[in-house]
């Protein structure tokens, strides 16, 4: 884990605008009439639309989207009872996970009320704001009153994450790691060192899920709950059943299954974790230091699986794989409360993701090749992007279920969208060209297969359906990255073009190039030779029709790859110039750019052929094309040798292909901004469309732009696409992520489609 310094984190939080959150309005108010709207006298009308009909504040309010975190400050974690004026930077920071893991806005509100019945009526007198309510860094035994009594008096969602939150995410890791062990809850032996908010309700939980609480031992700062005691408040007398007291937590650790920690750090010793059960289970979770050390636990146990609250170890136990989701899911149903069928449904939705195949964007946030279910991965990754629509139906669907969902949802599949367009994590286009490639997956030569991101994005491609892979390479070094990763391929072939097997293949491939470039400077003898790289081989595969397409580039200079393309595939007819066309995913769609990486300086009836070209390779994405040819001039404004360029390219396009929506020339900010172009330019043909395509006037301007975009944006990134070759092949960058390699696939088969 990342040291962090006291001064990087109060520069973190003071800098530029003081805080972490602010308020965004969501309607235009840029002219006087919007403000009319906003305020006097056009607020009117809604505000009689919720007098007659209360449910109404969900169609016309932001109400439905906007939780409260609330607290007095009394049992901020690590830091104890500051008060609430010192626990606002925490509740902000609480907002800032709501709104970026789930997309529910949030107000912090510190109330300074230590006292219970306070703290009730004041969160009472406030909750007709709210669509739901997370209570935050509260002390018991104040905290179970409170949450109670809010349930029970308000009809809205109301969680303390403090108390649940570490309850849902350690049962479901509790499960998996139980499957693991292969044993039964309901015959385990669970110790656990703590008694407070967010032990209790982890021991509730561990029973609702089939736990014995005859076999849950409970310690507190006095020793172990049992039936002798009289300073039990009555939410501990459940754990209180034991008949003796006598025995201390390092005895009860002999032969125990499971120990959950939730007090402070280094109270466990390596000999009390050596005299537990085969495959015990550690939950140490006392923060910052755990009660024993990762490193300390796995010394002595080999067979240990263990989670601990720190990111710098395997299982994290980490709330926000679970309030964010469980919110969203509540709100989205306009549920009345958060029942114990929801908490239910979140662990096991959380316990079954970390199951399933880990994304290869998680794996690379976390620096680590082989994430995969078993001791080192019990739950999900905090980072997991599939959280929200894993998490959020089934805590929405156990509310319907238990009848406590206001707003039922019909369409599931619609909802799964929904949840993945809130945070940008899909995109139309992009789940077209899956869709699309999956329907004729096609043979896909990897020319680089002897790189490990180069076999992973084979091995997903293969998974997801989209391509049978022909790894090229030496057949030795793939089998053994194959082996060393655990890569797991449902069907491909390796295809050494340097070995003895490939010889007759790679003269007749020689052969038939010979036959293109003879008159081009090559001899029979040199084809033949040029065949051994691998780059020449796969093109002649893809032009022979032994393979339907080539991905390469990743360890390769891209002329390296596009050189051996146009030699040996050449354009398709009527196309003189080829151009590289990059795809950005963002949240207002897909923007598609070129030229980025070919032509140098390209002239007037170049950029017209490039901008027709891209224009056809868009629509087979079934997507219109919306073109601004862009410079540093607005329509005449300040000649020069590009602005007049791109003007006459705009000439030619408008007599040539009439029915293309395109103009130019234009600066960025107008062609990207709908409303300085209205305003300004409103005879353009741009006006009142959305922009998706940008032509640059050359080579550096476009690939300067793509660069600094695709490092700027939150968003994914597909090229560059080779635009005009007569058969797919297509380049990666340099240093791919394994997703960029894997979408160049798809984007590959779906143009070995349409060709």
């Amino acid at each position: 884990m990342a040291k962090i310094r006291k001064q990087d984190a109060l520069d973190y939080h003071s800098s530029g605008r003081p805080g972490k959150v602010q308020v965004v309005p969501t309607k235009p108010y840029a002219s006087p009439r919007d403000l009319s709207l906003a305020y006097s006298p056009g607020v009117a009308e809604p505000c009689l639309k919720i007098a007659e009909n209360a449910d109404d504040v969900y169609k016309y309010t932001a109400k439905g989207n906007l939780v409260a975190v609330i607290s007095n400050g009394t049992a901020v974690l690590g830091l104890g009872n500051i008060g609430p004026l010192a626990s606002k930077p925490v509740m902000e920071g609480k907002g800032v996970l709501f709104k970026i893991f789930a997309d529910i806005d949030v107000f912090d509100i510190e109330v300074d009320a230590s006292d219970p019945e306070l703290f009730i009526q004041t969160v009472k007198a406030i909750a007709p704001t709210f669509g739901g309510i997370n209570l935050e860094d509260i002390k018991a035994p104040e905290a179970f009153e409170i949450e109670r009594r809010l349930k029970e008096e308000l009809n809205i969602p109301i969680m303390h994450d403090d108390q649940h939150g570490t309850a849902i995410i350690s049962s479901a890791a509790l499960l998996n790691a139980l499957e693991l062990a292969d044993k039964k809850i309901g015959n385990v032996v669970i110790v656990i060192s703590g008694a407070g908010a967010a032990a209790m309700s982890c021991a509730k939980l561990y029973i609702s899920l089939g736990a014995d609480v005859k076999k849950i031992f409970m310690f507190d700062s006095k020793g172990l709950l049992h039936a002798g005691r009289k300073d039990l408040e009555d939410n501990k007398l459940i754990f209180g059943s034991h008949t003796s007291g006598d025995k201390t937590l390092e005895e009860m650790f002999v032969n125990a299954d499971v120990f959950l920690g939730l007090s402070k750090g280094n109270l466990v010793s390596k000999e009390m974790i050596a005299s537990m059960a085969n495959d015990p289970i550690v939950f140490a979770l006392a923060n910052p230091e755990p009660e024993i050390s990762y490193k300390d636990a796995v010394s002595v146990r080999k067979d240990i699986i263990m989670a601990t609250g720190r990111s710098d170890h395997p299982n994290q136990v980490n709330n926000v794989l679970g309030f964010p989701f469980i919110f969203r899911g509540a709100l989205d149903v306009r549920a009345t409360t958060i029942n114990e069928e929801m908490k239910l449904a979140a662990v096991k939705a959380i316990a079954s993701l970390a199951k399933e195949t880990i994304p290869e964007e998680v794996i690379e946030a976390y620096g680590d090749k082989s994430i995969s279910f078993g001791r080192e991965q019990i739950i999900p990754k905090p980072l997991d992007t599939r959280l929200i629509y894993y998490v959020a139906p089934a805590v929405a669907k156990a509310a319907m279920d238990s009848g406590v969902a206001q707003n039922p949802i019909t369409d599931w599949d619609a909802y799964e969208m929904e949840l993945k367009n809130r945070l940008g994590l899909d995109n139309k286009l992009l789940r077209n060209i899956t869709v699309k490639a999956q329907s004729n997956p096609k043979r896909v030569v990897f020319a680089e297969a002897d790189n490990y991101k180069v076999l992973k994005a084979a091995q997903f491609a293969s998974e997801e359906g989209v391509a049978f892979p022909i790894l090229l390479g030496n057949k030795k070094r793939i089998e053994a990255i194959i082996s060393e990763y655990a890569l797991e391929f449902t069907e491909f072939v390796i295809v050494d073009p340097k070995s003895e097997e490939e010889q007759e293949r790679r003269i007749a491939y020689g052969k038939g190039f010979f036959e293109k470039r003879k008159r081009k400077g090559f001899t029979e003898f040199e084809s033949i030779q040029i065949m051994r790289e691998r780059n020449h081989f796969g093109a002649m595969m893809v032009e022979t029709g032994d393979a339907d397409a080539m991905i390469s580039g990743a360890t390769r200079n891209y002329k390296d790859v596009v050189k051996p393309a146009i030699q040996t595939i050449g354009t398709q007819k009527d196309v003189k110039t080829i151009a590289g066309l990059y795809i950005l995913m963002t949240k207002r769609g897909p923007l598609f750019l070129a030229d980025t990486t070919i032509n140098m300086d390209p002239t007037a009836e170049e950029i017209a052929e490039i901008t027709n070209n891209v224009a056809k390779t868009i629509r087979k994405f079934k997507v219109v094309p919306k073109i601004a040819l862009l410079s540093y001039s607005n329509f005449g404004s300040s000649p020069g040798k590009d602005s007049i360029k791109m003007a006459q390219a705009v000439d030619i396009l408008h007599e040539k292909y009439p029915s293309l929506v395109v103009d130019g020339e234009v600066q960025a900010n107008f062609a990207l901004n709908n409303d300085l172009m209205n305003e300004k330019f409103a005879f353009s043909t741009l006006a009142n469309k959305q922009v998706n395509t940008l032509i640059f006037p050359n080579l550096s301007s476009g690939n300067i732009a793509y660069k600094l975009l695709q490092e700027m944006i939150e968003g994914e990134a597909i090229g560059p696409i080779l635009v005009g070759l007569k058969k797919s092949i297509h380049v990666v960058q340099m240093g791919a992520s394994v997703r960029e390699i894997v979408n160049m696939v798809k984007v590959a088969v779906v143009d070995a489609q349409n060709k």
